[in-house]
Order: C-alpha cells, then sequence, then structure tokens
C-alpha cells in the first residue's frame, strides 16, 4: 500500500476522511468556487480564449490533482502568468478568435501535462532549481506589469493591443481619441471597488460587528458581486448598443472530452514554450505548496507534484481548456477557509461544472471592463517592486539577472524573458565560481582551527603554504587553481610544502583532477610536496578510484592541524591517502 500510495497520494488522506473533514472541505470549496468563477473568465479573456475556457480549465484539472497531487491545500486552476504565456505562445500560431487558436491552446495543455509527468517520472524536478528566486520574482513582477498593462485596452474601451509593454503602449496612445466614457466608468468603477474590497472590506465589516470569518468570506465575494451588479446594468440600460464590449453568449453545458488532431508541425511549434510552461508553472506551485504545507507541518514530494500538475493538465486539454497550475491567490484563500484535503478541489470542481451548467446564460451581458478589472486588481498583488531594492543592496548579480528578466519580458514578452534570466543566473554563477574564493589560512593560536590570515591573527610557518579553496572544483574553475597556487608559490623561495585545504570542496570533475595532478607535477618538479587536508568522504571515494593518490607527491590529512603539526616534525599522520574513512 505505502508503494501505489506513493504515486496516488489520495489513498493517505481517504482512510482518516470523516464528518468533520468533509465540512471544512464542502465550506473551503464554496468559498474558493465564488471567488473563480469570475477568475476562470477572466483568465480565460486574458489567454484569449472564449470566456466558457477558463470554466473548463476549472473542472477535471481539479479532481486529477486531487488523485495524484500531494499538497492538502494547493488549488490548481488557471493562473495570470501561465495564461499570459499561453497567450504568447498560441498567438505566434494562430489569430484570436479561431478554431486554431484554440486547437493551439489545448494542445498545449497536453503537451505541458505530457512534459510535467514525465519529468516526474525521471524525477527531474530538480531542473526547477535553474530558475533562480530572483529571476522569478522578476519575471512575475513583468508579467504583472504586462497583464495589467494589456487590459487598460479593456477598461478604455478600445481595441488596442500588442505582445509587448512598448507596443502596448503605443496601441493605446494612438487611439485615445476614441475612448469609450461608459465602458471607461464601468471599468474605473469596477477597479475602485475591487481595490476597496481587497484592502479595507474585511476590516470594516469586522468593526460593525461582522464575525471575521464571515467578512472575510464576503470581502473574497466581492468579484461575484461586481459581476452581478454589472451583468444588470449592461442588461438594463442595453450598454451593449452603447458601444460596450459584452463577454456575449457562453456556451451551456459542460465540456466535450477528446484530444484534438496534433500535427507534427503544430507540435513542434509549441514544444519549447510548453516547458517553459511547465517549469514556471511547477515553479510557482511548489512555491505555494510548500508554505502551506509547512504551516500544518505536511510535507509535498516535487517530484510527485510534477506528476499532479501533468495530470491535470492532461485533463484540461482532454476537456477543452487550456494549461493550468497551482494558484498562489485561491490556494491562500483554499487554505484559509479551512481546506483539509484535495477533495475540496472536487467539490470546487463541481461547483464550477454547476455554473457551467445553469449561470452561463446569465453571462452573456457581462461587461469585459469588469473582467479586466478583476485581471488587474489579482495581478498587481504579484508586482513586487520592493524586492529590486533588497537585491540590489544584496548581490549586485542577481539584481542583473532580475533586471534582465523584467526588461526583457516587457520589453520582448514572456518566453524570451524567462530564457534571458536563466541563461544570465547560468552565466553568472559561471563566472563567479570560475573565481572561487580562495584564502591563506594559518592556526588561531590555542587552538586547532584555521582560518584567513587576513581576517585573523593566525601562526603561520614560511616552510608549510596553506591554501583553502571555498568551492567545488570543476571545468570553471580548475585553470584558476592552478594560476593561483603558482602565484603563491613563485613569492615564497623559502616553501618546502603546499597543502590544499579542501573543507568546501564537494565535488572535483575530471577537469579539476587533471589541473590537481598538473599541480602534483609542477611542484614535484621543484622538490614541494603537494598535499590534501580535510577532503570528503564522497569527494575522497572518487579520487580513490584514480591513479592520482598513487602519484601524489605528498600526502592525504584527515584535519589541517594534523597536517601542519605532521609537516613541521611535531607529529606522525595518523591516517594517509587510503586508510582515511567516508566522513
Amino acid at each position: 500500500m505505502t508503494k501505489i500510495s506513493r504515486y496516488f497520494p489520495f489513498l493517505q488522506w481517504v482512510k482518516t476522511y470523516d464528518g468533520t473533514v468533509l465540512t471544512s472541505d464542502l465550506l473551503a470549496a464554496v468559498i474558493v468556487t465564488i471567488m473563480l468563477i469570475p477568475q476562470s473568465l477572466a483568465y480565460a479573456m486574458l489567454a484569449g480564449l472564449p470566456a466558457e475556457v477558463g470554466l473548463y480549465a476549472s473542472i477535471l484539472p481539479l479532481v486529477a490533482y486531487a488523485i495524484f497531487g500531494t499538497g492538502r491545500t494547493l488549488a490548481v486552476g488557471p493562473v495570470a502568468v501561465v495564461s499570459l504565456m499561453t497567450a504568447s505562445a498560441v498567438g505566434q500560431i494562430a489569430a484570436q478568435g479561431t478554431l486554431d487558436y484554440l486547437i493551439a491552446a489545448i494542445a498545449l495543455a497536453l503537451l505541458s501535462g505530457g512534459i510535467l509527468v514525465v519529468m516526474g517520472i525521471f524525477r527531474l524536478g530538480f531542473l526547477a532549481n535553474f530558475l533562480s528566486h530572483p529571476v522569478i520574482s522578476g519575471f512575475i513582477t513583468a508579467s504583472g506589469l504586462l497583464i495589467a498593462a494589456g487590459q487598460l485596452r479593456h477598461i478604455l474601451g478600445l481595441s488596442g493591443g500588442g505582445g509587448t509593454l512598448p507596443e502596448i503602449v503605443l496601441s493605446l496612445a494612438s487611439q485615445l481619441g476614441a475612448i469609450n466614457p461608459v465602458t471607461l466608468a464601468i471599468g474605473l468603477g469596477v477597479l475602485a471597488f475591487l481595490y476597496f474590497a481587497r484592502k479595507y472590506l474585511k476590516s470594516l465589516l469586522v468593526s460593525i460587528g461582522v464575525a471575521k470569518r464571515l467578512a472575510d468570506m464576503l470581502a473574497k465575494a466581492a468579484p461575484i458581486l461586481a459581476v452581478a451588479v454589472t451583468v444588470a446594468l449592461a442588461a438594463g440600460f442595453d450598454l451593449g448598443a452603447r458601444g460596450v464590449a459584452l463577454v456575449g453568449a457562453i456556451p451551456q453545458g459542460l465540456p466535450a472530452f477528446g484530444a484534438p488532431a496534433l500535427t507534427l508541425d503544430l507540435v513542434s511549434a509549441l514544444l519549447v514554450p510548453a516547458f517553459l510552461i511547465s517549469v514556471v508553472g511547477f515553479v510557482e506551485s511548489v512555491s505555494v505548496g510548500q508554505t502551506l504545507a509547512a504551516k500544518r507541518r505536511q510535507r509535498i514530494d516535487p517530484d510527485q507534484e510534477l506528476i499532479g500538475l501533468g495530470a491535470a493538465n492532461i485533463a484540461a486539454g482532454l476537456s477543452s481548456g487550456y494549461p493550468v497550475t497551482g494558484g498562489f491567490a485561491r490556494s491562500v484563500v483554499n487554505f484559509d477557509a479551512g481546506a483539509q484535503t484535495p477533495a475540496a478541489g472536487v467539490f470546487t470542481a463541481i461547483g464550477i461544472a454547476l455554473a457551467a451548467l445553469f449561470l452561463t446564460p446569465l453571462l452573456a451581458n457581462l461587461p469585459q471592463a469588469t473582467l479586466a478589472a478583476t485581471i488587474i486588481v489579482a495581478v498587481l498583488s504579484l508586482v513586487d517592486l520592493a524586492t529590486l531594492r533588497r537585491v540590489f543592496a544584496y548581490s549586485r548579480s542577481d539584481f542583473a539577472a532580475m533586471a534582465a528578466t523584467i526588461i526583457v519580458t516587457l520589453g520582448w514578452g514572456v518566453e524570451l524573458g524567462i530564457v534571458a534570466g536563466v541563461l544570465l543566473s547560468l552565466l553568472l554563477h559561471l563566472y563567479r565560481t570560475s573565481k572561487p574564493h580562495t584564502a591563506i589560512v594559518g592556526q588561531v593560536p590555542g587552538t586547532e582551527h584555521y582560518r584567513n590570515v587576513e581576517r585573523h591573527s593566525v601562526i603561520t610557518t614560511p616552510e608549510i603554504l596553506s591554501i583553502r579553496v571555498d568551492e567545488s572544483l570543476y571545468f570553471a574553475n580548475s585553470r584558476f587553481l592552478e594560476d593561483t597556487i603558482a602565484a603563491h608559490v613563485a613569492e615564497r623561495p623559502a616553501l618546502k610544502h603546499v597543502i590544499l585545504m579542501c573543507s568546501a570542496v564537494n565535488a572535483i570533475d575530471a577537469s579539476a583532477l587533471e589541473s590537481l595532478e598538473e599541480i602534483n607535477h609542477r611542484l614535484g618538479d621543484v622538490g614541494l610536496g603537494f598535499h590534501l587536508s580535510e577532503v570528503k568522504g564522497p569527494v575522497m571515494d572518487r579520487l580513490r578510484g584514480t591513479d592520482f593518490l598513487k602519484h601524489l607527491n605528498g600526502r592525504v590529512f584527515l584535519s589541517q592541524h594534523e597536517a601542519v603539526l605532521s609537516l613541521n616534525g611535531q607529529a606522525q599522520p595518523t591516517a594517509e591517502a587510503t586508510p582515511i574513512p567516508a566522513p
């Protein structure tokens, strides 16, 4: 059962499911459903898809994640950033509003799901580590700004567009004379109301005696009220005839189950965007899931999460949806509402399905400006400019990666933005580690500790050079180590021994091994001993599998102190290369 439940995590929590948990999950599902209906419609519009597709993407994916996912309170569905990435990827293949555009979005969900499942099977969750936090933060901040800017056309009642910030600004600027005042009034009114509800409504309700939990539910339901009021206004005053863009007729019923025909050209065109969406969605989802799980002393399995999210995306593709992932806002609402298990997601899916069956005729008169305002208020919470200041103060290189991600995302689009951030992060990492910190160390008086001679008052001897390298040794820094040791040796005519202190070395690759052999050869030619100290067990195991230790003209010491004492003739070493046990 343990092995089966690893791949079907619901078997772990379903055994203890009882009436109390059911009540908590049902209540959370009601709250999340109320929140998710307008969000699903809005994010579908953001992705350039018909409104009903957002509802479809919020039904079966939630059920699939409940079966295969490990996050107890993670709420899966359409999210802003993935919706923007979907629009960017599919917009390069087909025009919005066409059947080909919809098919490409569905195919993108299937491809993303397949990629995630394959990554989970091969336990490739570590690939997400290539997206550093500053890069992700910069990408999400830029995406939030890009999304908000892109929705301004719906607030103003204009037809402008564009996939980058300059394109959006130029398009809007060229049409300022065509602003629809009625649409603008609706958009600004909904924006002001939703902002007020998000910031102040809960505290206001609590101050007049409303229970805290009920006040929180009412504040979260504010978008539903905005939808209801603007639908009533649009229908009562026939705002569609006054130039206000409406959502229009939404098909009533559940999505058809099945996969579209995929051509090789379509798959090849969507493969890279699908991979980027998979990785970005996975990072966002796991970050939220781990944060919420830690609050209840639970844990999630990142590799199983890949399978859970993959199953959710495949389910989205098979039910006429588009790519989904774990959303921050709805997951926090789900958690705060008291959800205990992923069954809350199943109940939410049932609620969304009922909405698709019975409520869609009521939404035909929904102004697009209302959905645009909902999106803007939601995504502005993603914009975190304060992080720029903090990262700049702490690390210039991380700031460079973050700033580059923001600039490229805003100026050239989301796909190039995330690729630029990843590549710059990797290049900066290679640059930093290619010139690792090294220190000449000496003995702290009265102790067996050895510290940097430039930072501490330590004891050294002219016959021994003790050098510590604070980085694993690999191809990018192996030549640097050779040059560093050669430079120090040239400055010390009385030198007899060189000790490489390896306490911070976690790995030595083949290039670095060749450099160590070259260092050993050069030092041996001039009569100097080359020694290693504090070599970690796994590194020592790798060295034992080579001829390096056989040709080493010095010794391998268990500790730096033992090495110095032995080479000064004060003590005999207790262990040499081959007998050193792995720590």
